[in-house]
């Protein structure tokens, strides 16, 4: 971490982009997941492999080492490799790691689930958020007879939403016109969404929140417009489940919703995701196809249950909320120091917040986006879009983040005022993927 006053040593990547270079001729975008790849990260400023982590960090293949931000697009809640976790794992391992029958863990875990969010009546697991989602829309469309879906927020790779985006290359058109789209906090333009498809609307399927809170009602008026149309209420609670609080943003904000999709913070890392809800929606699993391998496999599910019976012996949620509010607010606090508030803010969840990078008559909001990476990096910490606070952020982890933040931001104010971004910016700017929220 930079002192005040002194030069900082620029970091090297050498081994990242020599692994790059060798990973991209067998791996596309030598990464298996976009989020985690170099259209996020640029090739020369960034961190691109990770060789371990523990707690708040992670060391890249160059021996660097970061605080985590990112925290493995918020599905580590409790933090790396944590070593009571890990001894679960290790007692499950040697009992077995995937049956040729149910293990007793998918009802343990099926339990605790429900007795959490209680709207979760019956439930199934998969491994990704989209198994979830995906299973989900089968359902609302094999219980209503309908086949459009209105969709808000971002809802995985399948078809059926990323038809609807951007980058839809390779989906059929027909099943572009089955997805419509409607605004947070905009409840006309659900209304209107349902009246494009002439009211065969399926489901709605959203995210209780992301860049900013719920307004005037909106969820309680989204559910009672799915009661009154017969549309199934879908929540995606992929993120916020288990991050938000224990019964996640629908205990939050007060709804309940007829089926949920939950994965990143039931696990802590590990690949688990569920879809669940009203009992006799969710009894049209034994007649639709939603059927795989790996389901029930046994480290996923140890995982779970330990951080599920974790809740019980901690207040998970309210102390990520502690921790994210605390660094937020400083962070707030630079900005304003610096006289960066017209080019960026923060909204969204303590536990999820958002970085929102505005646009200047100089610079596009890309380029500032860019120049930030690049000197937060060189103060070893790891952010992209969004913090995703863990419980190992201790009080001495934060103090490192206000600082390297401080630091950071007082050399793209420099930037700013000095006009000379571009000319600081080391790489070209990243680009955008496409936009969902």
């Amino acid at each position: 971490m930079q002192k005040k006053g002194r030069l900082i040593r620029m970091k090297s990547f050498s081994e990242s982009q020599s692994h790059l270079i060798k990973a991209e001729k067998l791996i596309p975008l030598a990464s298996q997941t976009f989020s985690k790849s170099r259209t996020q990260y640029s090739v020369g400023i960034s961190p691109l492999f990770i060789d371990r982590a523990k707690g708040s960090f992670f060391w890249d293949i160059d021996g660097n080492k970061y605080v985590d931000m990112v925290n493995a697009l918020a599905s580590v809640t409790i933090g790396h490799s944590d070593d009571s976790l890990n001894e679960a794992i290790i007692e499950q391992l040697s009992r077995g790691t995937n049956f040729s029958l149910p293990g007793e863990l998918e009802y343990e875990v099926a339990s605790l689930v429900n007795f959490y969010m209680p709207s979760i009546e019956k439930m199934r697991f998969g491994k990704n958020g989209t198994d979830a989602t995906s299973a989900a829309i089968r359902l609302a469309r094999a219980f209503t007879g309908k086949d459009h879906v209105a969709v808000c927020g971002y809802h995985g790779w399948q078809d059926w939403y990323i038809a609807s985006t951007t980058r839809n290359k390779g989906i059929p058109r027909a099943v572009k016109d089955f997805t419509v789209k409607f605004n947070f906090n905009d409840i006309n333009s659900l209304y209107n969404s349902f009246e494009a498809c002439g009211g065969n609307l399926a489901a709605v399927i959203m995210e209780p929140m992301n860049v900013e809170y719920p307004k005037d009602n909106f969820l309680g008026k989204v559910q009672e417009f799915c009661n009154d149309n017969g549309v199934i209420f879908i929540l995606d609670e992929t993120i916020s489940g288990f991050r938000f609080s224990s019964g996640g943003a629908q205990k939050e904000f007060n709804i309940r919703p007829d089926l949920t999709t939950l994965g990143k913070g039931i696990a802590n890392g590990f690949p688990l995701s569920v879809v669940g809800g009203k009992a006799e929606i969710m009894d049209e699993m034994e007649e639709i196809f939603f059927s795989g391998t790996f389901g029930g496999e046994l480290i996923s599910l140890t995982a779970a249950k330990f951080v599920l019976d974790y809740f019980k012996k901690v207040d998970v949620s309210t102390e990520l909320a502690r921790i994210g509010d605390s660094i937020c607010t400083e962070v707030s606090g630079i900005f304003t120091d610096l006289d960066l508030n017209p080019f960026i803010s923060i909204s969204g969840h303590p536990t999820w917040k958002f970085f929102n990078w505005r646009d200047s008559n100089s610079y596009s909001s890309w380029e500032l986006k860019t120049l930030f990476m690049q000197e937060i990096f060189q103060e070893s910490v790891f952010v992209a879009s969004t913090h995703n606070v863990s419980l190992s952020m201790d009080q001495e982890v934060q103090e490192i983040i206000k600082v390297s933040y401080r630091n950071a931001l007082e050399r793209v104010s420099k930037s700013i005022k000095g006009n000379t971004v571009r000319n600081d910016l080391k790489v070209p700017p990243l680009k955008p993927l496409f936009k969902v929220r």
